[in-house]
C-alpha cells in the first residue's frame, strides 16, 4: 500500500476530529483548520490510491 494512502487517512481522521472539536467548542479557526486538513488528507489518499493502481497495472504488463 502506498505511503500516501496511509498518511492521507491519518490526516483525514485528525482533520475530522479537529473540525468536530471546533464545532463543539465554537472555535471557528479550529473548525476551518480541521476541514482543510481533512480535505488535504482525502487528496493525499487519492494520490496514494492512484500510485497503487499504477503499480498494479505495471505488474500485470510484465
Amino acid at each position: 500500500m502506498d505511503h500516501n494512502r496511509v498518511e492521507g487517512t491519518k490526516h483525514e481522521i485528525k482533520g475530522t476530529a479537529k473540525e468536530v472539536l471546533g464545532k463543539v467548542t465554537g472555535n471557528k479557526a479550529k473548525e476551518v483548520a480541521g476541514k482543510l486538513e481533512k480535505n488535504v488528507g482525502k487528496i493525499q489518499k487519492e494520490v496514494g490510491k492512484a500510485a497503487d493502481e499504477q503499480r498494479d497495472a505495471n505488474k500485470h504488463q510484465h
